[in-house]
């Protein structure tokens, strides 16, 4: 058996799930060896007991019980699948912006950030079609599956934790649109709503006991009648779904969002998809300035504004300018 060991979250970790965080530093271990671990409490997370699904962050204590000996060499921990053709065009397909430090990446709906249980094909494995000099981009901030738009990662381990502070430090700001099911009363305002987990699925629900802080800002920029509303988004606080739970809360559940939404999320006709947007991001850059991207809405979220006879045209409220600091 190895010793207990004592290690800490890199920043290129940033947001991975925690038994990602095992796989890639013990390869050795088994799936059901580390879900005993856990369970048992043996793993710790800043002193506390972990599940696989936590997301870590720098800095972050890890206590590493005794493992058993390898049987075999383990599969070197930075073993990288070979990407085909398609996904190395896909990859290219997604770059908004490059500038030798920081990459922007327009992620379509349904493409997930990293990997997990079950999970192949994720933007993280796509990085690699990016790599300049060996090394691939790294995340610096996760988007949900379903959610389309800005991903930003750093060319360099420097820009990446640049980065990841600013991320940490609410120096970002960014706008997301969505299309809501109901009619917001008013025309913008704050929802300061504080959530916590629930369940064994990773879910929010408003909790002004338990709940972390969670605030998000919101501006109605259209109306379809009083069945649904074109709606820019601004998270003032980074919490797992925030902006999908803050607006089931408020009654006005986010068109194809079945978990917080449920069936009335998914009404006959409508398109399938999240319609979730991360539409601009307003950010420092490592050289000392700031910068400011946007990205084009997939076919999906245009189909859902057809649908509802909206246009995406430019309108108060839609862009990051039209925002208050």
């Amino acid at each position: 058996m190895s010793p207990v060991e004592q290690r800490h979250i890199e920043h290129e970790e940033v947001d991975w799930r925690f038994d990602r965080w095992v796989r890639h530093h013990y390869p050795s271990l088994g799936h059901g060896q580390l879900q005993k671990l856990m369970r048992t409490g043996q793993f710790r997370l800043d002193g506390k007991r972990v599940q696989g699904s936590e997301r870590v962050q720098p800095g972050q204590a890890v206590r590493v019980p005794p493992l058993p000996e390898p049987t075999s060499a383990p599969l070197p921990a930075t073993r990288k699948p070979g990407l085909d053709a398609h996904d190395a065009k896909l990859a290219r397909s997604l770059v908004i912006h490059d500038d030798g430090e920081v990459l922007v990446l327009n992620k379509p709906p349904g493409l997930a950030v990293q990997g997990g249980t079950g999970t192949t094909r994720h933007v993280d494995g796509l990085l690699e079609a990016l790599a300049e000099g060996g090394d691939k981009p790294r995340l610096c901030h996760r988007l949900d599956r379903d959610t389309s738009g800005i991903l930003v990662t750093a060319r360099t381990a420097k820009a990446a934790a640049f980065l990841t502070s600013a991320f940490r430090g609410h120096e970002v700001r960014k706008l997301y649109w969505a299309i809501v099911l109901g009619s917001p009363r008013g025309q913008d305002g704050l929802i300061d709503l504080a959530l916590a987990k629930r369940g064994v699925v990773e879910k929010m629900a408003p909790d002004e006991e338990e709940g972390k802080p969670s605030r998000t800002r919101w501006r109605v920029i259209a109306r379809a009648a009083k069945v649904a509303a074109w709606m820019g988004l601004m998270p003032l606080t980074g919490r797992t779904h925030q902006l999908r739970a803050h607006c089931a809360a408020m009654g006005w559940p986010i068109l194809g969002d079945g978990k917080y939404g449920g069936k009335a999320a998914h009404p006959s006709g409508a398109p399938k998809f999240l319609m979730l947007h991360a539409r601009e991001i307003d950010m420092p850059h490592p050289s000392g300035k700031r910068l400011r991207v946007a990205a084009d809405i997939p076919p999906s979220f245009r189909d859902g504004m057809t649908w509802l006879g909206l246009a995406p045209e430019p309108l108060p409220g839609s862009r990051l300018a039209d925002w208050p600091r």
